[in-house]
């Protein structure tokens, strides 16, 4: 590992800048798969927070891409030899220019932190991106990404029990995550992990119980809900940390409380209530 963190130190600062425009259907079709009923998305229209993910998404060429369906390192990334990855968590300030539909949008990118780390589980190695996303008006978003790679379940390895969630929300959503709403996703974002729809991939290779639901859909499912709930208050900042899996076995739940000091804490409640991942939301002043 010590070898290894002096190699991936090399890419800390690597940076890259892409372009994309925000198209009114990638809205339409998440607005399609959450179910919201909201009218069809038109030019001019404000782009939720969050849902620029639905844009600068990563087109490696198929012969680029390792044995988890996700595209190896090497350019931008190191290339990480742990063959398991995870979502770890995102904080976002969201600025007073807004991302609009039809707007021409820059993003630039690059890697902020490489942290190699032993858990209990073995070694990992924890990538934080940083992004700063452009609309016509100047800086929209700021974003900072965490990606958690781990080696091969070891046979017989079972994963830790969550904390239980905490009970007292003020707003609750059940969410039934088929393998089509996966699917969705997992299309709406051009994600290839085969975690999310390969079945027999994700229980015999990379030993879970079932398809693993995105982390970034529960993530977006937590400040839809806080958002929806306080129609009125524009979000500031949002920020969101995965704390363990969820299947696509059985309906989890989305909550969100409001606290005294006008934010909100929301977090997904897996099957058994233990909590799998928790965020805040801050509104503006």
């Amino acid at each position: 590992m010590d070898t290894a963190a002096a190699d991936y130190r090399a890419f800390i600062g690597q940076s890259r800048t892409s372009e994309d425009f925000i198209a009114p259907f990638p809205p339409k079709a998440l607005i399609a798969a959450f179910d919201t009923g909201d009218p069809e998305p038109k030019v001019g229209d404000p782009l939720p927070p969050v849902w620029h993910w639905l844009y600068f998404l990563d087109t490696a060429a198929q012969s680029k891409l390792g044995r988890d369906g996700m595209p190896t390192g090497g350019s931008f990334l190191p290339p990480i030899p742990l063959p398991r990855r995870m979502w770890a968590g995102t904080t976002f300030t969201f600025h007073d220019t807004p991302l609009r539909i039809g707007d021409q949008v820059r993003r630039e990118q690059e890697v902020s932190s490489i942290e190699p780390k032993t858990g209990s589980t073995g070694p990992m190695v924890i990538v934080t991106q940083r992004s700063r996303i452009y609309g016509p008006s100047g800086l929209a978003i700021t974003e900072e990404r965490g990606s958690v790679f781990r080696e091969d379940a070891k046979p017989g390895e079972k994963q830790k029990e969550p904390r239980p969630a905490p009970t007292d929300a003020t707003w609750s959503k059940e969410i039934k995550p088929d393998p089509v709403l996966l699917f969705r996703f997992s299309a709406l974002t051009f994600n290839p992990h085969r975690i999310h729809y390969d079945q027999p991939y994700v229980t015999s290779v990379e030993g879970y119980p079932g398809l693993l639901v995105h982390g970034p859909l529960m993530s977006l499912l937590q400040i839809e809900l806080a958002r929806r709930s306080n129609p009125s208050r524009k979000v500031a900042r949002y920020s969101c940390r995965a704390l363990a899996p969820v299947y696509d076995r059985a309906p989890f739940s989305v909550h969100a409380r409001a606290e005294s000091d006008g934010s909100v804490t929301t977090w997904i409640a897996d099957p058994n209530g233990g909590l799998a991942q928790q965020g805040k939301v801050t509104f503006a002043a």
